[in-house]
């Protein structure tokens, strides 16, 4: 299950034939190897990867022993890839290819505190035969006495975004090894800036 690090760049458009197809670029990479996990000594077969350099002054000591027991410039971020066994010490975009599918997975955008009508696209009240200032609320939450409470799971008002959100089959529609870039089509969750991880296609493995 290969996979990488990487930044949404952003948007933009391709010619592909006569299509103009929607893509979205990522900068993935050079990701560097940090650690190579085995079954004899970890139980399980993964490769570490790291993304973004991190200035060694602000990073904690048990992190600094971590990344100078295996020689390696303190990264920002750290994630695992099962069953990955890359060649070399870093990891490029030219894991991929032109064709692949992939699953891209971000946070999403935090949009706040949102009411009902925004969060779950409920419709909303009646706005005649004497509804007043309920347009927008949610309703009835509960019962009388059985059961006595709100369910667990109720759609109410709340946090809407700003979870971790997984994109399955995006198709890769170029690569560009020299300038560390992927051209997605499609949506890739997340703000201009956000880290993302692109894996291969969990369909096709």
């Amino acid at each position: 299950m290969k996979g990488i690090l990487g930044t949404k760049v952003g948007m933009t458009q391709v010619w592909q034939g006569e299509r103009l197809v929607p893509v979205t670029v990522v900068l993935a990479g050079p990701c560097p190897v940090v650690q190579r996990l085995t079954p004899e000594r970890d139980g399980y077969s993964a490769v570490q990867l790291g993304w973004h350099e991190k200035d060694p002054k602000r990073t904690n000591k048990p992190d600094s022993g971590h990344f100078k027991a295996h020689g390696v410039t303190p990264q920002r971020h750290l994630i695992e890839f099962r069953d990955f066994a890359p060649e070399g010490d870093t990891v490029t975009a030219d894991i991929f290819e032109a064709g692949q599918f992939v699953d891209v997975t971000g946070t999403s955008k935090g949009r706040g505190t949102a009411g009902v009508m925004r969060r779950w696209n409920f419709s909303g009240m009646p706005r005649t035969h004497g509804t007043k200032k309920k347009h927008r609320h949610g309703g009835s939450i509960g019962q009388r006495k059985n059961a006595s409470r709100v369910w667990k799971g109720k759609k109410m008002a709340g946090r809407m975004g700003n979870e971790r959100v997984t994109t399955q089959g995006l198709e890769v529609i170029d690569v560009r090894p020299d300038e560390n870039l992927l051209l997605i089509k499609g949506a890739v969750p997340g703000p201009n800036g956000g880290v993302v991880i692109v894996r291969q296609n969990r369909k096709d493995s």
